[in-house]
Order: C-alpha cells, then sequence, then structure tokens
C-alpha cells in the first residue's frame, strides 16, 4: 500500500509539468525575449522614413551620417536602430561595405571601455589593456581603414556615458577623419531615453546637427496592436488567440504605450492559458495578468513637475535608494538640503505638501497614513513602488539642471 500511494504521488509529480512545452498555444517563446528583433519593425513607418532620409549620402564611397535617437521606455529605439542598421547594410551591398558596431553604454560607460569594445569587435586579438583611449581611437581609424568598410557605431543609452565620461569620445569620434588621407569612416547613432541634447557641448551639437534627432513618441493604440497582431502570429498556435483578445491587450497596455508591456501581456496570457490546459486566450488571462504587472511612470511626468516639485523628488529618490520608505516629515527636510546643494530658497510647508499630494496622484510616489502610537495624530509615509529610485534620481539630476538654468 506503500508503494502504491508513493507511486500515486510520484505520477501526481510527473502529472503538473505535463503542460510544460504543451505547445497548445506557444509555439515559439523565443518571439516574446527582451533581445528578440523582428525581421519588420510594425508602428513605426513614419520614423523608419525619418531615419532613412539622415543616411541618404551613406551610398556615396565618402558620405557619412548622423542621428540622435530618444523616446522613452518600450518606444522601439533600439528594435528600430538595429533593423535599420541590417537593412542598410543589404541595401548597399556592392555599393559599400557596411559594418556595425552596437554598444550599450550602460554595460561600457567610460570612453576607454568604449573604444575597447568596438576593436573587440573589429580584431579580438588586437592589444587594447594598458593603452590610452587616445591611443585606441588611432588603432580603430586603422582598423578600419584597413577593412574597407565603413563603420556604423550605434551607442546606445548613451546618457551613461555622458554623466560618468562627458562628450569628449563623441566629439573625437566625429573628427576621426581629420588630417586623415581617407574620409568617410564613421557614421554615428546615438540612443537615450533622455534629452541627450541637454548633456552635449556645443561643439558636439554643431558637428551631429540640428536636424539629426528623431524623437519616438510613445505607441499608440493601434501602434501596439500591430506588434501584438505581429507577436500572435509568430509566436502563438494558429487560432489560439482572437482579434478581440489581441485588442484587448493593445487597449490594457495603451495607457503606458509600451511595447515592452503589449508583449509582456500577450505572453503571459499565453503561458495562462497553456497551463490551464486550454489552447485558446481568454479575457480572464489577459486581466489576471494585468493585474500582476507593475505600473510604470512615464519620464514626461517627471519633466513636467515644477522646479520645487523635482527638488522634494531629489531628496525622496535619494532615501529610497537605501530606505523602503520615508515620512513626509524627513521628505520635507531633505528638500531643505537639496535646496541648499542648489542654491534655491525652500517653499513653505504648505507647498510641501502639495507636491506631495500631486505627485501621489501621478503615481511618481505611493503615500500611506500610519497611526502615531500615542493616539495622538497619524503620519504620512512615502514609498515608490513604481520606479527605481536610483531612476528616478537620476532623471530629475538632468531634468533640474536645464531648469534652474532658465
Amino acid at each position: 500500500m506503500f508503494n502504491n500511494g508513493r507511486q500515486e504521488r510520484h505520477c501526481d509529480m510527473a502529472d503538473y509539468l505535463d503542460r510544460i512545452g504543451s505547445g497548445l498555444v506557444l509555439t515559439r517563446p523565443e518571439i516574446f525575449g527582451f533581445d528578440y528583433i523582428p525581421d519588420e519593425i510594425v508602428g513605426r513607418e513614419d520614423e523608419k522614413r525619418e531615419l532613412a532620409s539622415m543616411f541618404i549620402g551613406l551610398a556615396h564611397s565618402e558620405g557619412t551620417a548622423r542621428a540622435v535617437v530618444t523616446g522613452p521606455v518600450g518606444s522601439g529605439k533600439t528594435a528600430l536602430v538595429k533593423t535599420f542598421c541590417r537593412d542598410i547594410t543589404r541595401h548597399l551591398v556592392g555599393k559599400r561595405d557596411i559594418m556595425t558596431v552596437h554598444i550599450n553604454c550602460r554595460n561600457a560607460n567610460t570612453a576607454t571601455r568604449v573604444v575597447q569594445r568596438i576593436i573587440q569587435h573589429m580584431d579580438e586579438g588586437h592589444p587594447h589593456r594598458g593603452l590610452a583611449a587616445d591611443e585606441l581611437l588611432s588603432s580603430i581609424r586603422r582598423l578600419i581603414q584597413n577593412s574597407n568598410k565603413h563603420m556604423i557605431l550605434v551607442l546606445d543609452e548613451v546618457d551613461h556615458l555622458l554623466r560618468h565620461s562627458g562628450d569628449d569620445l563623441l566629439y573625437k569620434l566625429l573628427r576621426l577623419d581629420e588630417d586623415q588621407d581617407s574620409i568617410g569612416t564613421l557614421s554615428l547613432v546615438m540612443i537615450s531615453q533622455e534629452q541627450v541634447l541637454d548633456l552635449l557641448e556645443t561643439a558636439v551639437i554643431s558637428r551631429m546637427g540640428h536636424s539629426s534627432h528623431l524623437r519616438l513618441s510613445s505607441y499608440s493604440e493601434s501602434g501596439l496592436l500591430k506588434i501584438a497582431q505581429q507577436r500572435c502570429e509568430l509566436g502563438l498556435t494558429n487560432g489560439s488567440c482572437s482579434e478581440d483578445i489581441l485588442e484587448l491587450i493593445a487597449q490594457s497596455a495603451a495607457s503606458l504605450g509600451d511595447a515592452r508591456r503589449v508583449i509582456e501581456l500577450l505572453e503571459g496570457a499565453a503561458k495562462r492559458a497553456e497551463s490551464s490546459g486550454r489552447s485558446k486566450i481568454q479575457a480572464k488571462d489577459v486581466q489576471k495578468i494585468v493585474l500582476s504587472l507593475p505600473t510604470y511612470v512615464d519620464s514626461d511626468n517627471i519633466i513636467e513637475l515644477p522646479s520645487d516639485c523635482m527638488l522634494i523628488l531629489m531628496g525622496i529618490s535619494r532615501r529610497l535608494r537605501r530606505s523602503e520608505s520615508l515620512t513626509s516629515g524627513e521628505a520635507e527636510n531633505l528638500y531643505h538640503v537639496v535646496c541648499e546643494e542648489y542654491d534655491q530658497k525652500p517653499k513653505g510647508h504648505t507647498t510641501v505638501w502639495k507636491h506631495l499630494k500631486h505627485m501621489a496622484e501621478l503615481d511618481i510616489i505611493a503615500t500611506k497614513y500610519d497611526n502615531v502610537a500615542d493616539g495622538r495624530g497619524r503620519t504620512l509615509h512615502i514609498s515608490m513602488p513604481h520606479m527605481l529610485p536610483s531612476d528616478v534620481q537620476r532623471r530629475v539630476e538632468t531634468f533640474i539642471k536645464k531648469r534652474l538654468r532658465r
């Protein structure tokens, strides 16, 4: 009897795994991966044409191009640039040999690291340790010229490089052909969430060109629907997701306009349906996933805050990097510290309270009252469940400098 019971338990344990990989709904999980880039970018037709217009001169042997692509999280900046680089490389076959080097500056936030990554891409055996950035730049120029190729260098999340090391490297890259026999060596594309032009010196902006900025807005609901339709066709079984469900998913993500959110919703709903033993996604699957996902704050909400509100948020975000919450009194004290740091006169208690309420309404912060132990009042506690405090601090530091210069 004991053996039979153990056998039954063993069967039960095996049964609960049966639906993993069943393929009832999800056929190609990689389609929903963070790094997956589809052959065709949907919902960005106008933006593709505008980016292409910046590279018209690239068909000529000495032509170069510059582009700055900015936009909020999930607006498809990286995907757009990667597909464009792939497409223009194919388009110019027989006219010009293109190589693309894509570097994420979150992981390479110094000039030396960036140029080392470029060299590693071109020649893995090339010595790069112990050499200064200028020496490495000379090596890059020589390697490109010897390859008889034109390089499109993409610096993704370039704001990390600019905040850590400034824009000196960009200036040198843009002058790579100066005083050289050959020209047309390198084209430069920068990608950032922020208004990265605010972090650049005038000399760099002049060389980039004022018409080279492409700003992506958040996706419209129709754009999100196109993305959901595309991923459904590529990654789910035929007939597993109706058009009504895809429209529901697009509607659920529309307030954020985030492509990643609509992909995450579709994948989550597909997994939930499959784990329930069903071959079709239902509305309840989508609704359940919507409730389980965190909300995110659009950085535009931060940009539009009054200056004093930004200074209050600066103090709050700094504290919440090492604490789960703080009181409104602590927030007000930190605001005074930040005002002193930025040489600003702090506003009164009522104004601070008004700004805290406003930020809570925007979901930038969350507030909760707790009764004081002796029963003589309530304390307001502040937290930040919807964003990383470090990201908020970084954004505010960028925006406030520009604001206070006015």
